[in-house]
């Protein structure tokens, strides 16, 4: 079974029938929890998937004993096989000798990323879990992978959270809000690079709500998620498209770009290897070919997920004309999706925009019928800077969407806002760590909870 990180769903030939049991099970459980207390069911759905998720932990790991006492076996007695051959050869050729250390054992185990575990059922866990149950998400249905990422970004918010949360939660009390509140309101949201527009338009529907009633400070947070969800939900929806994935049986082309330094090349990488692990079959165009070592960078996330890499390792090569190589071998190979590292650039380089504008053009002429996606990396540490960037770029680059990357180094995670106000760009995957499996599909719901988490 593959879990689709993509889609966030797993790929299984389980019936629908199954489904249905338990569906009917859930309403049962649902039922028989009636007198509980909110709270108490929470905690209590959160155990359950809690041991569940032990269980097959447990299963997993005894599976990857066995196997590897498997492969041992089969490693020993290929050395058995080897000192045999060594005795026979010096029986035949005594003046030859030939040491069994000097023979190669070559097996098929290929080294592989650390899995996501289970740790402990704390308050962490019980968080994740009840941010999947707030988005419908069954018991039975909650994957590892799910819980390690929330994890991963609750703790990569920290820093944008810290003293934001503290002070919204000051703010809102049994009292109406006064003019010093909403200016203290205001110059939390604008330090976490919320920008103007955004925390205009928060502060505004915060006014009307006060204006009809005295709310608490719950109810505050509660309404401040909703305006903040609107605003960064907006762009996606427009878009028609809630998460991006290659669409299969078609060609998909997505290029990265941006200015040096904010991990385009590394977000291709991670972007590969969560391709792969979702189940679809990908190759990388190297086509940054200016800068020195680009090249091989991206060979090494090459191999690091088993994706093949097209690349001219000559001096100032046509980044043009590898991405004409690369859609040609994805093409006749029935490759899902291809992958194109782009030079960094700035946007008053007039001359590396228009080569940029070749790339999207060479694109469009061998593969009209491909899907193609045009996305900008920005370095959340960045800030509004990376607002600027993403404004300057639409033009030239056709901008269907956004990462923003390290978004755990920064307390400026509410840039995440500025770009869907003002520059009108849906955010397709974030990152929140160093790690190859810290890029994830971006989930507006999940960065809203994990912004404003109170505990």
């Amino acid at each position: 079974m593959v879990y689709d990180e993509l889609n966030r769903k797993r790929i299984s030939s389980e019936s629908k029938d199954r489904e249905e049991d338990l569906s009917s099970k859930e309403q049962e459980n649902i039922k028989s929890s009636e007198d509980l207390s909110l709270e108490d069911e929470s905690i209590e759905w959160a155990r359950k998937t809690f041991q569940r998720l032990k269980e097959q932990q447990e299963k997993r790991q005894e599976d990857e004993k066995r196997t590897e006492k498997i492969l041992e076996e089969k490693k020993f007695s290929e050395n058995i096989q080897k000192e045999e051959l060594v005795v026979l050869e010096q029986d035949k050729y005594s003046s030859q000798l030939l040491n069994p250390n000097d023979v190669e054992i070559s097996d098929s185990i290929e080294i592989q990323e650390s899995e996501p575990s289970l740790g402990q059922f704390d308050e962490a866990f019980t968080w994740s879990a009840e941010v999947l149950a707030a988005q419908g998400v069954r018991s039975e249905d909650v994957s590892l992978e799910e819980i390690d990422w929330l994890g991963r970004l609750r703790s990569g918010l920290e820093q944008t959270r810290r003293g934001f949360v503290t002070g919204l939660l000051e703010k809102f009390g049994d009292d109406p809000l006064t003019q010093e509140d909403f200016d203290t309101l205001e110059s939390l949201l604008l330090r976490a690079d919320a920008g103007v527009e955004a925390t205009e338009e928060v502060l505004d529907a915060l006014r009307r709500r006060l204006n009809e009633e005295v709310i608490d400070s719950k109810e505050g947070i509660d309404f401040l998620k909703k305006q903040l969800l609107k605003l960064i939900d907006a762009p996606i929806q427009k878009s028609g498209v809630k998460l991006l994935s290659p669409k299969k049986g078609k060609l998909n082309v997505w290029l990265l770009v941006g200015v040096n330094g904010v991990g385009k090349t590394t977000t291709l990488g991670k972007l590969a290897n969560l391709a792969i692990r979702s189940g679809y079959s990908a190759l990388i165009a190297a086509a940054d070919t200016f800068r020195a070592g680009a090249v091989k960078q991206v060979q090494v996330w090459g191999e690091r997920s088993g994706v093949q890499v097209i690349a001219n390792t000559s001096i100032n090569a046509d980044p043009a004309a590898v991405v004409f190589d690369a859609i040609g071998a994805a093409k006749s190979k029935g490759l899902d999706l291809v992958l194109v590292d782009t030079a960094g650039r700035l946007q008053t380089k007039h001359n590396l925009m228009e080569e940029l504008q070749k790339v999207r053009k060479i694109i469009d002429r061998l593969a009209p019928e491909a899907e193609v996606e045009s996305l900008l990396v920005l370095d959340a540490s960045q800030g509004q800077n990376g607002l600027k960037q993403a404004m300057a770029f639409a033009k030239s680059a056709k901008l269907t969407g956004v990462v923003i990357t390290k978004l755990d180094g920064t307390s400026r995670g509410g840039v995440a806002l500025a770009v869907s106000k003002e520059a009108g760009l849906p955010i397709r995957f974030i990152g929140a760590g160093e790690g190859i499996r810290d890029l994830r599909p971006f989930n507006s719901f999940e960065f809203i909870e994990a912004l404003l988490a109170t505990r």
